[in-house]
């Protein structure tokens, strides 16, 4: 049995365990259309004013939040996009090989003299290339769901992650993002990992330090 199963298993048998407790035998269809009409009209607690353009206050907040940004106007350039990035940041040798998400394969990496596969990282690689599920506007957040071809170590454990980013799936907030998610998937996965720039921990004396428990460079790359 694979993890995805043995979650899927575990998470029914909590499930039935709390139904059995409250004398239920089975999902109350009426209860879930019930609370999740509720979230559909429970108001939003207060939220600051954004502007009309999101996708320039994600960029904005993103490199406040010590993340780098690039905007593109195609897919195809994301290679070269990302040896650029490399070359400005001196990263050499094996640091510049590293892996990617199966979306991204297609792309040509050999053309632009990086070294990049397609396959989960086992921890070694230095640089993890990933798409994203969306961005949050408001705080310069990276969305970042797991599945099967969607390995989150990729964005977690290299000290280099680049992330290319829709455009078109920049929302406002964060409320914004779980509305999203309701209407796209009708339950949450198993994780969702937001990533609001690099790595960094201020623990010792109250200095910032980069890369602490994952990636001390985050670069997004923005298509239309």
């Amino acid at each position: 049995m694979n993890d995805a199963l043995e979650n899927a298993a575990a998470r029914a048998n909590v499930l039935a365990r709390v139904r059995r407790a409250m004398g239920r035998t089975g999902p109350d269809a009426a209860k879930l259309r019930e609370a999740e009409d509720y979230m559909s009209r429970h108001a939003h607690g207060p939220r600051p004013a954004m502007p009309a353009d999101l996708v320039a206050r994600f960029a904005e907040r993103a490199q406040d939040m010590a993340s780098t940004l690039e905007r593109l106007a195609e897919r195809a350039e994301i290679p070269a996009a990302v040896r650029r990035y490399l070359d400005a940041m001196q990263v050499t040798g094996a640091e510049r090989d590293g892996v990617c998400w199966p979306e991204l394969a297609d792309l040509d990496w050999a053309g632009a003299g990086l070294s990049v596969e397609n396959r989960p990282t086992q921890g070694q690689d230095k640089l993890g290339i990933t798409g994203t599920y969306c961005a949050i506007a408001e705080t310069g957040t990276l969305v970042v769901l797991p599945g099967p071809d969607l390995p989150t170590a990729t964005a977690l454990l290299p000290d280099t992650h680049v992330a290319v980013v829709s455009a078109a799936r920049v929302v406002s907030g964060m409320e914004d993002m779980f509305a999203l998610l309701r209407a796209e998937r009708g339950r949450p996965p198993r994780a969702i990992n937001m990533i609001s720039g690099p790595s960094r921990t201020g623990d010792i004396e109250q200095t910032i330090v980069l890369g602490a428990h994952g990636p001390f460079r985050v670069h997004i790359l923005l298509l239309p």
